[in-house]
């Protein structure tokens, strides 16, 4: 038996945002990130609405890039206080995926972050609060997903909590706030999205339901991305939803080791963090020509292929020319081709890959990747990613 799990309701198009009105509620806290919400207006608008149904309204301001688990527990402390019952988070994958995390802690304090890492372990939820996601960016997808990306940052390791318990209950997905994305961000959550459909296609949990999702999400982000990174609202619009029906996708099928590496490296260099879809878009190419080499994979990348009309008389013509049109998007957008290019350092990457590769492994995204890894197999494809070499085992 398996499983599919949504929001209940997911409202959509510009305007969504007013469906706050609607809400049954006495008191919501909103979570939000760094700004750009209140700088466009948006954050008003939302508490506005909040209030317009008659609730009284909290803000939890000001959550970081890669939400840590100590803003994670400030943030279920507030949440302990004020009582609300309801939890809005609006922005981008990390205000939505910290308060995700908060809500565990609000409903349970005597819970640990580490009971919270084996997936699928959650206690039950809504026993104080229900949950909307408001997002502004088009990749995550966290809206509508089973996941949250929590670092912890004295370990330098990015961990991925999964379990439907946190799958929101409501979604809005209001393309006005898309459209206030710069456009390194539009390229780097193109590219999630991209990465999230593709995964979830390959996915040993992939089924007739995650399918067509992750297809017509592959097909659109083909599509719209480019137009998205130069502005166009309408294509903005459309990777609105192409990454909402990715992240569909991703949350039954679950993912693979691109996400993996992405996770493990993320925060691991002194150099700088890689932003988590500017590390699959690199990834990406490299894990296709690692898992190609298993037979149900290669003809997955293959149906993926012919389905964006990629010519190619074999499968193995089909996966590399798959391969090769990530690679020009990569350019299109900007994103570059490997870690080394990226500015990490040669002595550091060498002295932490091996360790990298043994977390990696141990990730949560592993084990539903179509083809098995060991650590060492893992160092020697991060070494490939570091380089640019081809992937040959």
């Amino acid at each position: 038996m398996a499983r599919f799990t949504l929001p209940r309701d997911i409202y959509y198009g510009k305007g969504a945002l007013e469906t706050l009105k609607t809400l049954k509620g006495h008191r919501a806290m909103v979570v939000v990130g760094g700004g750009s919400m209140k700088r466009f207006g948006f954050l008003d608008q939302a508490v506005n609405y909040l209030k317009e149904a008659g609730m009284e309204v909290q803000l939890f301001e000001n959550v970081e890039p890669d939400p840590s688990v100590e803003t994670v527990m400030r943030g279920a402390k507030a949440m302990q206080e004020f009582q609300p019952d309801w939890i809005v988070a609006m922005g981008g994958g990390s205000p939505i995926d910290a308060a995700k995390a908060m809500w565990v802690f609000y409903e349970y304090p005597d819970t640990s972050f580490e009971d919270l890492i084996t997936p699928f372990s959650f206690p039950e939820l809504r026993q104080k609060a229900k949950f909307l996601a408001i997002p502004s960016t088009s990749g995550t997808a966290t809206e509508v997903t089973a996941f949250s990306v929590i670092t912890d940052y004295h370990k330098g390791i990015k961990y991925p909590l999964a379990d439907f318990n946190i799958t929101p209950d409501v979604a809005l997905v209001d393309p006005a706030l898309a459209e206030t994305m710069p456009q390194k961000l539009t390229a780097h959550t193109g590219m999630d999205a991209l990465t999230h459909a593709i995964e979830a296609y390959v996915s040993t949990m992939n089924s007739p339901f995650t399918d067509p999702l992750a297809l017509k999400a592959i097909h659109m982000v083909f599509d719209y991305l480019p137009d998205s990174y130069n502005g166009d609202k309408n294509a903005r619009e459309q990777m609105h939803y192409a990454q909402c029906l990715a992240g569909m996708a991703f949350s039954n099928a679950l993912l693979g080791i691109v996400h993996s590496m992405a996770h493990k490296t993320g925060a691991a260099f002194s150099t700088g963090h890689i932003p988590h879809g500017c590390a699959n878009a690199i990834y990406l190419p490299y894990v296709i020509q690692y898992n190609a080499k298993d037979e149900t994979a290669k003809k997955r990348y293959a149906d993926i292929a012919r389905s964006v009309d990629i010519a190619g008389s074999t499968d193995d013509e089909l996966v590399a020319g798959l391969c090769k049109k990530i690679d020009e998007y990569n350019v299109k957008l900007n994103i570059p081709k490997t870690l080394k290019e990226f500015g990490i350092n040669e002595d550091e990457f060498k002295e932490k890959v091996a360790t990298i590769a043994e977390a990696a492994v141990g990730d949560a995204c592993t084990g539903s990747n179509p083809r098995a890894i060991t650590p060492a197999e893992m160092e020697k494809l991060l070494t490939c990613t570091y380089y640019g070499t081809k992937v040959e085992f």
